[in-house]
């Protein structure tokens, strides 16, 4: 992208609220510090991903104080609320990127359009969505090698929890939408609500508080459907009102067609990419819960999820990053700045990294005391501080792909990034998984050196796309 200035005339955006947030929001993407315009955009996203951390985390925790099986059933569940984000990934990366493209060119109303398509589409993708999880809820367990108590739990929790993912869909494609007019902040409010809601209504449920009945480990899971219920109701409230940069629109939400193509054509390698990078995780998974007989399988596997959950404290950092430089780039493509686009990628790296080495330090030093919080079982504690203090050494490795493949993804560049991941899932992390941890013995680190080498793979190959900046001339 050039260093001109971004268009100023607003002639042919709407006369309302949403004008004003877009005006700002075009002026201060697309012009001033990289620096400071991008950690502005990044903090409010990490705000959001840290208490969409804490919410996995309090179930985690409630369940760690339950029993290793329904520890294991909350992390079969973790891993298809994945998959469930993953394939709405169809509609959230075709949006940010189509409404950060208009909003940078200054065609506000367009922005709006496709933000009102994504949401129609959302809504089909989220009942999708439901279906497919609630049938496939007992072939997850089982795939996993669960049994008695673990099956039932796994089965019960999955099919509740999918009820939560058409309430999410809207939430995820909505906030996708705002951030690409530049509105970190509602996004983060929202979450900051659904978490309060989670915390209250799954201890409430679980432990019987005040006239909640007590539920168990299944109050877990209510208590997370009616926290994403409330944060679909509080969003879809906020777009009718139109205060937040974008409004919902009669005349907008029917599906045309063309839009839809657009959107897709963005998404489809992107929703590929993720099912592609889950599919190799799902089997990854597999490989952890054969490492060993019970007792000493279902130990390993509680020590993985555990491990997987904390490990979310870099890695959703690294998606906000990730979502503001998509979102700068976005913009800054519109404003035909391709220059500061290719410095937006390089900055949200250099950001992200150094905070991903912070926390990486504590997950190193403070191993022994995250496993002693998380569990109450001695065994769990014991397989895990040593290979997690390795794990924590991988950290800046995990950040510099995330964030260097939501830049391409915000440009509208999806096809590369989901040849890395093949390559990466199916051709690294898989192999080199079953052979160190299952054909050579070497247990829980021998598994993991398979994620070790797929995350170098990732920083290695996405920042040579982005360096090479062909990116910059991707048409959406």
């Amino acid at each position: 992208m050039t260093d001109d200035p971004p268009p100023t005339s607003p002639t042919h955006l709407q006369a309302d609220s949403g004008t004003v947030q877009s005006i700002l929001s075009l002026s201060s993407v697309t012009a001033g510090s990289v620096r400071g315009t991008l950690l502005f955009l990044a903090l409010p996203v990490l705000a959001e991903q840290i208490l969409t951390t804490l919410v996995g985390l309090v179930d985690t925790y409630l369940a760690g104080r339950i029993s290793p099986a329904a520890t294991s059933a909350i992390g079969l569940a973790a891993y298809v609320d994945w998959l469930a984000s993953m394939l709405l990934m169809l509609i959230g990366t075709g949006t940010t990127a189509l409404v950060a493209r208009y909003e940078g060119s200054g065609d506000h109303h367009r922005a709006n359009h496709f933000a009102n398509q994504s949401l129609t589409l959302a809504g089909i993708m989220g009942v999708a969505v439901f279906l497919l999880i609630f049938s496939l809820a007992p072939w997850f367990a089982k795939y996993c090698r669960m049994t008695g108590e673990s099956y039932d739990i796994a089965v019960t929790y999955l099919r509740v929890d999918a009820i939560g993912h058409m309430f999410m869909a809207p939430t995820l494609v909505g906030c996708a939408a705002l951030r690409g007019v530049g509105n970190m902040r509602t996004p983060m409010m929202i979450f900051a609500v659904i978490n309060v809601v989670n915390v209250i209504a799954s201890c409430s449920l679980v432990y019987g508080w005040g006239p909640a009945p007590a539920l168990g480990v299944n109050g877990i899971v209510a208590g997370t459907v009616i926290a994403r219920f409330v944060g679909a109701m509080i969003l879809l409230a906020i777009l009718c009102a139109g205060d937040a940069g974008l409004k919902i629109s009669r005349n907008d939400l029917p599906i045309v067609w063309a839009s839809t193509q657009r959107i897709l054509r963005i998404g489809v390698p992107a929703a590929v990419d993720g099912a592609i990078m889950w599919s190799g995780h799902f089997m990854f998974l597999a490989i952890i819960s054969r490492l060993a007989d019970p007792p000493l399988g279902e130990i390993y596997f509680a020590t993985h999820i555990i491990a997987m959950r904390v490990e979310a404290f870099v890695y959703l950092p690294a998606v906000a990053w990730a979502a503001a430089t998509a979102t700068m780039i976005g913009q800054s493509l519109g404003a035909q700045d391709p220059r500061r686009a290719m410095r937006a990628g390089h900055e949200g790296v250099l950001q992200c990294g150094l905070l991903s080495v912070g926390i990486a330090s504590c997950f190193f030093f403070g191993s022994q005391f995250i496993f002693g919080q998380m569990s109450a079982d001695p065994m769990v504690q014991a397989a895990g501080v040593r290979p997690f203090r390795i794990l924590a050494l991988f950290q800046p490795l995990l950040v510099t792909s995330i964030v260097y493949v939501g830049a391409l993804r915000g440009a509208g560049d999806t096809r590369f990034p989901l040849l890395i991941t093949i390559v990466g899932a199916l051709f690294i992390r898989i192999p080199v998984g079953y052979t160190l941890g299952i054909v050579e013995h070497w247990g829980l680190l021998g598994a993991w050196m398979g994620m070790f080498s797929d995350m170098t793979w990732r920083a290695g190959a996405s920042w040579l796309r982005y360096s090479r900046g062909k990116w910059t001339r991707t048409r959406v």
